[in-house]
């Protein structure tokens, strides 16, 4: 069976973080392991509270997995300080990992912080150099890029920026009220554009954990970059479109159990 690594934050609310990573890895046919870079406090309406791990600690939970059971890729989410940044760096580098996933969590869908300043340019400067692929939403695209995107065209140059001065591909995700459901990945400067029709589901807790994960979760079972993203979306979207719900109309849709066609096969 295929393996797969998630660093990132837990999540209590089972809706985002570790929590979505695990169960997306699972669903969609990898072993899944786990990092865990920060306790939080938080549901979908919000992070009442961060504890973040001792870098010490993070980098002994590395350890743990590599000198074990090595991953076939690796995701990472949530990550709130620049030293623990330059540890998963390090360890990294010294495992020689492959398929490296960034999701760069800077702000909850809630609208709570999640990264330090610090962090960010530690993140430009570490991860994302040894990264496959970034999955910046269009605010962190904008951090990331230095640029403000209001339009597809403006998507298009932040993209190439950032994979210009990182070397590494980007998925420049849709939605914020621009590109509708609509992605773009960018390697190696060239753009491709990923269509989907938006899907009015108010339970979108942790659609960016999810999405990462799952092209993790391909990327370790042999399939392109340009598959993964594809099969990711696919995926996805079909949880979506389950309209999984919790908790009277706010809680996490779960959408990492949500299966439709050939991914419920592949996990039977």
């Amino acid at each position: 069976m295929k393996t797969a690594l998630t660093i990132a934050g837990s999540d209590s609310s089972g809706g985002a973080g570790i929590q979505a990573d695990i169960k997306t890895m699972t669903m969609n046919g990898v072993f899944a392991m786990s990092a865990v870079t920060a306790l939080t406090a938080q549901n979908t309406t919000g992070v009442t509270a961060i504890s973040t791990v001792e870098p010490q600690f993070l980098s002994q939970q590395i350890d743990a997995v590599f000198q074990d059971i090595r991953p076939g890729a690796v995701k990472i989410g949530m990550v709130a300080s620049d030293a623990l940044i330059r540890v998963i760096a390090e360890r990294l580098r010294h495992y020689g990992a492959e398929n490296i996933v960034v999701d760069p969590v800077m702000v909850a869908t809630s609208g709570s912080s999640l990264m330090e300043t610090e962090a960010v340019a530690a993140l430009k400067q570490e991860l994302l150099p040894m990264a496959a692929l970034v999955t910046p939403n269009i605010p962190e695209a904008e951090v990331l890029s230095g640029m403000a995107i209001r339009s597809e065209a403006d998507m298009e140059a932040a993209a190439k920026k950032i994979c210009a001065e990182s070397g590494c591909a980007v998925l420049c995700k849709g939605g914020h009220s621009l590109s509708d459901a609509n992605d773009l990945l960018c390697v190696e400067g060239r753009c491709r554009w990923f269509y989907g029709k938006r899907i009015q589901n108010p339970n979108t807790h942790g659609t960016g954990c999810t999405l990462s994960s799952a092209i993790a979760a391909n990327l370790a079972k042999g399939f392109s970059l340009t598959d993964s993203v594809q099969r990711a979306k696919d995926y996805i979207s079909g949880a979506l479109a389950a309209m999984l719900d919790l908790g009277a109309g706010r809680g996490p849709m779960n959408h990492a159990f949500a299966l439709t066609g050939e991914f419920a096969k592949e996990a039977e």
